[in-house]
């Protein structure tokens, strides 16, 4: 491909990019915009994971194979680093919910470096949004449930400070605690993960088009292009691992802080 081939196969491309170029057509005809690439992958996640541990544990053993063994340690990993760390002895009754939601979060992450797929459902901020909502109602509910609805609210909003301050420091709280925290847990999942989306697709997308030109010069800066998206997608796996783990670990400190008696 030529230099003036480029050049007009991107004045091609509808410009400048909108909102609708988020969202992926659906792969079923007449299916309306339910089922999506992004669709099918959150089940694949699901199906993976369910999977993964009834196949691990079908005939558990004392001394346990090389699956059952992996299986146990991410639960054990999750159920003591997380759960009984950051929540304490109740943690460990959340430690289901806690290694799924690690799981799950962990295996769409992947999924932007697998080919085929190659994009995650949480760079689409639906998906990282409806998770927030999750954590949030969860600890929320187990805050009220443990004080009661008005002293839960007056935990949280009304802080130890002098009575002149309150009408400043109350709304404050309020923002911080029941608006912030599900929008900073949606939006960092969703920022990490579209921002290495991008990258990969910027350095991949690069190298080709750098390739097809008839320059000697540009052609060799094109190994460079794809050598960095080889990097980036080694990067991408770390990301999708501490992302995973801190969404995890975000989730268990804010129930640990509903469930407390003094914050």
């Amino acid at each position: 491909m030529s230099g003036q081939a480029v050049a007009f196969a991107v004045e091609e491309l509808p410009w400048p990019p909108s909102v609708n170029d988020v969202f992926l057509p659906s792969v079923v005809q007449d299916a309306g915009p339910w089922v999506t690439k992004f669709t099918l992958m959150v089940w694949l996640a699901v199906a993976l994971i369910i999977v993964f541990f009834l196949a691990t544990y079908r005939a558990p053993k004392l001394v346990p194979t090389k699956g059952q063994w992996l299986a146990e340690s991410v639960y054990s990993f999750i159920r003591d680093g997380v759960g009984r760390d950051v929540i304490g002895k109740e943690g460990i009754k959340f430690a289901p919910y806690l290694t799924t939601l690690f799981l799950f979060v962990l295996v769409t992450n992947i999924f932007g470096i697998i080919p085929l797929l190659q994009i995650s459902p949480n760079a689409h901020i639906a998906f990282p949004a409806v998770l927030a909502v999750l954590s949030y109602v969860l600890f929320n509910y187990l805050g009220i449930r443990k004080h009661g609805l008005g002293r839960y609210l007056k935990m949280n909003l009304i802080p130890d400070a002098p009575v002149a301050m309150l009408p400043l420091l109350i709304p404050i709280e309020f923002f911080s605690t029941f608006i912030l925290r599900p929008l900073t847990l949606a939006l960092r999942l969703f920022a990490n993960m579209f921002a290495g989306h991008m990258l990969l697709l910027v350095f991949t997308v690069g190298g080709f088009v750098l390739l097809g030109t008839n320059n000697i010069l540009t052609q060799s800066v094109s190994l460079v292009s794809f050598a960095m998206a080889i990097i980036l997608t080694l990067f991408e796996v770390i990301v999708a691992l501490l992302q995973a783990y801190v969404f995890a670990i975000l989730t268990a400190s804010y129930v640990q802080g509903a469930l407390a008696d003094e914050h």
